[in-house]
């Protein structure tokens, strides 16, 4: 094979291995003499990329001591593979911030060129993080139009390829279709509760929820809810919380395209579910200690997406000791019954979507990876 090129590409949850295999795929495309291996799951795998290992666990269980011990052996065993048997041309890691900055370090010193998609919001916390991008990444690929400015003041080399969401967030499926298919009353609301991807939200966040649903079940007759499962989470996952109410899973973005109003742990999802206009709150509880932590090293009050993009208060915001279900059933039903709260909320999800750029960003991403490797 002529003038073979190496891309080695490391994610770390399931966001991240879907956002990877777009560019895996344009990239691909572009260049047929490049081979990709990578940290990844099953998104990465259908592209025809090669798994040095599964991500599946990576991200599983939140912050706990096996976990970075875990990823310890994990970045020690990659750096030794990329620097003694594939050695690539260039690293691509993909969103996981603190594993990837970890193993920036380790591959700047084996002399590997390593580019950044999806960088850690260091404008919203931790801006020490930059200095560690600064000395150990060679370029990042920002997806928000107001982080070229920070990398440019540091000196760090960047481009601007839009927000993956963008162009890779599915159609709105047809809503009588998918209530009928469900078992769905077409004549009551939906409220949708997405309580995470990860057993770790849910040990916090699910019972909450569930005391909110059943306030407003309590309150009112015309109004069914529906629990989004993570695809990532095993089926008997729900059992222990004795959650009585109908579980969807696989079909989030359905799910987020044809509700009413949206309980969501706070997260990505609420960008999401701001592209498809459905109004939500947002609701975060975790440790007590990581909280604290949190706050010494927050550079922004606010934890929604929507909200830090825009600079305006458009998504409720319920975190830690705020995330109470009764606080959360009553902005719920003012959203389903007030008209103009909820216009509120879509005039904003109509500015989030114009700050975005309409670039297809995996295919700037791929283009910008492939000129670089056209230079080696």
């Amino acid at each position: 094979m002529k003038n073979l090129k190496k891309v080695f590409i490391i994610t770390g949850e399931s966001s991240g291995d879907k956002h990877a295999s777009g560019v895996a795929r344009e990239l691909m495309a572009l260049n047929p003499d490049v081979k990709i291996e990578a940290v990844g799951g099953e998104n990465l795998k259908r592209v025809g990329v090669k798994l040095f290992s599964d991500q599946k666990k990576m991200g599983a269980m939140g912050l706990t001591p096996k976990v970075v011990i875990d990823h310890i052996f994990l970045g020690a065993r990659i750096v030794n593979y990329l620097k003694n048997v594939f050695k690539p041309d260039l690293v691509l890691l993909v969103d996981y911030g603190a594993f990837n900055l970890a193993i920036s370090k380790r591959l700047k010193k084996a002399g590997i060129k390593t580019f950044y998609f999806i960088p850690p919001q260091i404008w919203a916390s931790r801006k020490w993080r930059l200095n560690t991008v600064k000395k150990n990444v060679d370029k990042v690929l920002t997806i928000f139009p107001f982080e070229g400015e920070m990398y440019d003041k540091a000196g760090v080399q960047n481009t601007y390829v839009g927000h993956p969401l963008i162009k890779e967030l599915p159609e709105k499926v047809d809503k009588r279709e998918f209530f009928l298919r469900h078992g769905l009353d077409l004549n009551k609301k939906l409220v949708a509760i997405f309580p995470g991807s990860r057993e770790f939200e849910l040990k916090f966040l699910f019972k909450i929820f569930l005391k909110t649903a059943a306030l407003i079940e309590k309150s009112r007759k015309d109004v069914q809810f529906v629990v989004s499962h993570a695809s990532n989470l095993g089926n008997d996952v729900f059992e222990r919380f004795k959650c009585h109410y109908k579980t969807i899973k696989g079909e989030n973005h359905a799910l987020l395209s044809v509700s009413d109003s949206l309980i969501l742990a706070s997260g990505t999802v609420a960008l999401e579910a701001a592209l498809y206009k459905t109004p939500m709150i947002i609701a975060y509880r975790g440790p007590l200690f990581f909280y604290m932590v949190y706050l010494l090293v927050r550079s922004i009050k606010k934890a929604c997406l929507v909200n830090i993009i825009t600079g305006k208060d458009i998504v409720p915001e319920f975190l830690m000791f705020n995330a109470k279900p009764k606080k959360i059933a009553d902005e719920i039903n003012n959203i389903l019954d007030n008209q103009k709260v909820k216009m509120l909320q879509l005039s904003g999800f109509d500015e989030v979507e114009k700050l975005l750029s309409d670039r297809h960003s995996v295919e700037e991403a791929a283009k910008i990876i492939n000129e670089e490797l056209l230079k080696s």
